[in-house]
C-alpha cells in the first residue's frame, strides 16, 4: 500500500504561485510513477504533470507546461508541484497519484488539496 497526502492549496490571485506537496509513505518504490490531476467543479478529472522517482523524467500538460514545475525530494519521498502565472482556469481541487512504471492507471490517491485563483 502507498499513503499519499497532499497540501500547500489555498486562494491566490490571478498571476500569482503556489507550492503544493505529495507527501508519499508505505511501499512507495513499488510505484515509480507520480502524478498531479486536478479537477474542476462540473468537469472531469485532467493530467497536469508527472515525475519518476527513478530518473525524475517529467511530463506536462501543454495548458500548464512553462508554468507549472513538477519535482521531487528523495530523501523526503515528496513531490513538489510549483506553479506560477496562476489562471482563474487553474482553478480546483489537485490531487496526487502514483503507480507502478507498467501500469497504465494510477492505483493510489490522495484526498486532494483546493486551489482557488481568483481573478
Amino acid at each position: 500500500q502507498v499513503q499519499l497526502v497532499e497540501s500547500g492549496g489555498g486562494l491566490v490571485q490571478a498571476g500569482g504561485s503556489l507550492r503544493l506537496s505529495c507527501a508519499a509513505s508505505g511501499r512507495t518504490m513499488n510505484t515509480n510513477h507520480i502524478g498531479w490531476f486536478r479537477q474542476a467543479p462540473g468537469k472531469e478529472r485532467e493530467f497536469v504533470a508527472a515525475i519518476t522517482w527513478i530518473g525524475g523524467s517529467t511530463s506536462y500538460a501543454d495548458s500548464v507546461k512553462d508554468r507549472f514545475t513538477i519535482s521531487r525530494d528523495m530523501a523526503k519521498r515528496t513531490i513538489y508541484l510549483q506553479m506560477s502565472s496562476l489562471k482563474p482556469e487553474d482553478t480546483g481541487v489537485y490531487s496526487c497519484a502514483s503507480r507502478p512504471g507498467w501500469a497504465p492507471d494510477y492505483t493510489y490517491w490522495g484526498q486532494g488539496t483546493q486551489v482557488t485563483v481568483s481573478s
